[in-house]
């Protein structure tokens, strides 16, 4: 079984990367999209949406990273796929999946679902241009509107000669919304010979047991779940063998906060480096309580020093908290 960390776009960039596949668990990456229109891109482009390109496509744990592209153009997508792979990708990945409206309005993500025959197009095109020995990935969802098409898209896929495909379990109608169909997915395994993961709606690892057994797919893509609880993806991969690992609590996480605060200023202008740091304690919020409080507390802050002595005053209290001796009764 392999798990995959989720392309969302604004949110896995390369630092979230770099952090979350430090704690384990992950086997691969994907790059939030490069958005290819009517011409090839610099080399800076993809240097900058994945600098892992600077020591041989994967993360500094080793993990590899796959570079998405998105667009509607068969010929321009496969030039920047081969140019991607001359930079040292580990892989490409294109993304029909992304709802989003104004991606969806100039020719991108999941609008391209209506038509079959050009999600082929593409995927052919792409995997000619690109060398044998890297992998060509597809990320698609059920559908545009419904399921009618979706195993139309599945075929045409397998037909490109793609390695894998991911399946985000809901229609681009559906958008984000719960439940995710992975029964769905289940139909895709019977109808191509072709490695499917399943993606959608996994938050811990029970929900990860059950997608399995209702979608057919040994190997996994997380999202959100893996934003939510550092440690799902470990978690996951232990409880499919049957073992039982210790979750996260939050005096363990504060570090990691730390850690994030302090890759983000070291790659980006000190002024932007609390936005993620921030972004990352909305998404926490949902699991941890405490994480909550702290949004709260630092939510307003912009100067990365006072954010980060703010993180250093919650350790030590934490710290203050784990010694301190009951009082008896």
């Amino acid at each position: 079984m392999q798990v995959m960390l989720a392309p969302m776009e604004g949110v896995v960039d390369h630092t979230m990367r770099e952090l979350l596949t430090s704690l384990g668990g992950i086997d691969r990456c994907v790059t939030e999209f490069v958005r290819v229109t009517e011409r090839l891109l610099p080399p800076r482009v993809f240097q900058r949406l994945c600098p892992e390109l600077a020591h041989g496509g994967t993360t500094l744990s080793g993990v590899p990273v796959y570079i998405q592209l998105l667009g509607g153009q068969p010929v321009v997508l496969a030039d920047n796929a081969a140019r991607a792979a001359e930079l040292g990708a580990a892989g490409i990945d294109l993304n029909f999946g992304c709802p989003a409206k104004t991606v969806n309005r100039s020719d991108g993500g999941s609008i391209i679902l209506r038509e079959p025959q050009r999600v082929h197009a593409i995927a052919a095109a792409v995997r000619a241009a690109v060398p044998a020995h890297i992998p060509v990935t597809v990320k698609t969802r059920l559908g545009y509107e419904d399921e009618s098409l979706f195993l139309d898209i599945v075929r045409g896929i397998h037909a490109a000669g793609v390695n894998e495909l991911t399946v985000h379990a809901r229609t681009k109608r559906h958008g984000y919304r719960p439940p995710a169909y992975w029964e769905e997915i289940a139909r895709a395994r019977e109808a191509v010979p072709l490695n499917i993961i399943a993606n959608g709606e996994i938050w811990s690892p029970a929900d990860a047991l059950r997608c399995r057994e209702l979608s057919g797919c040994q190997d996994l893509m997380l999202g959100r779940g893996a934003l939510c609880r550092p440690d799902l993806p470990r978690l996951i991969a232990a409880a499919t063998t049957g073992q039982a690992r210790d979750s996260l609590r939050w005096p363990e996480v504060i570090p990691l906060v730390q850690q994030f605060l302090e890759l983000n200023r070291a790659h980006y202008d000190a002024r932007h480096a609390p936005n993620p740091v921030k972004q990352w304690l909305a998404y926490l919020r949902a699991y941890f309580p405490e994480a909550a409080l702290l949004f709260e507390r630092v939510k307003r802050m912009r100067d990365p020093e006072q954010l980060a002595l703010e993180l250093r005053s919650m350790a030590a209290q934490r710290r203050q908290d784990e010694v301190r001796i009951p009082a008896t009764a």
